[in-house]
């Protein structure tokens, strides 16, 4: 099995790739990074997916990355819903802080929950988002794995993300495979970091997963202005 946390480290990560250069030239640096510090790679799921490819991580939140990304804006966006705050769609200072989870919060990227097979679980989860407004046919299917291959992925990361493009979402096994609240709000939370929900399709994927996941609406609300504040 391949290293599903580095995978979603390309996917969310310091570096988004803009709309100048060619595909291989994004990718290039995108992999020279991935070697150099392989904890803020390349934000590959907007460069190979072609999801918002303008939309990038802001303040600290590109620098983490990755599977500790998801965890921090799940921690905070659930902490504030806990405390009772009113959900802030924009972040209070001009690049926003995220902190993260304690040690021994449940939202730790270190906890015994956060291992290969739910970081798998949550690419699957960017994926199957990205997949959501149904543009993903057969034509865009194969623009995709082109830019994959020009990706420097290795092949088993390269097969997986073709076999997730090419199968029908299976909602209720990534429901399935959220055992916790912290996994839960993280699945979702990494859902809604794919996309922007500007259609009814991606509107109403994002509402049945939140139902699926059994997340209350103020929950939600509070994920919603987490993510909306970390990314512009």
């Amino acid at each position: 099995m391949f290293d599903a946390k580095k995978l979603l480290d390309q996917f969310l990560g310091s570096q988004v790739p803009g709309t100048t250069g060619t595909v291989k030239e994004k990718a290039g640096g995108i992999a020279q990074l991935a070697r150099d510090n392989p904890l803020a790679t390349g934000a590959i799921l907007a460069a190979v997916l072609g999801t918002k490819a303008g939309r990038k991580l802001a303040g600290n939140v590109a620098t983490i990355g990755g599977i500790a990304a998801i965890a921090g804006l799940g921690y905070q966006a659930y902490k504030n819903y806990q405390a009772g705050k009113a959900p802030q769609t924009a972040p209070a200072a001009s690049e926003p802080v995220l902190l993260p989870p304690p040690a021994d919060s449940p939202f730790s990227p270190e906890a015994a929950a956060a291992g290969n097979d739910f970081a798998l679980t949550l690419v699957r989860a960017m994926i199957a988002a990205a997949k959501a407004d149904g543009h993903v046919d057969d034509a865009e299917r194969a623009r995709i794995l082109d830019k994959i291959h020009s990706s420097a992925l290795d092949a088993e990361a390269e097969a997986f993300i073709a076999e997730e493009l090419a199968r029908p979402t299976d909602i209720e096994a990534l429901v399935a495979a959220a055992k916790t609240e912290a996994q839960k709000v993280e699945l979702f939370t990494a859902s809604r970091l794919a996309i922007d929900p500007d259609s009814r399709a991606e509107r109403g994927y994002l509402d049945m997963l939140a139902g699926r996941l059994g997340l209350a609406d103020g929950l939600v609300d509070h994920i919603e202005a987490t993510v909306a504040g970390a990314t512009v």
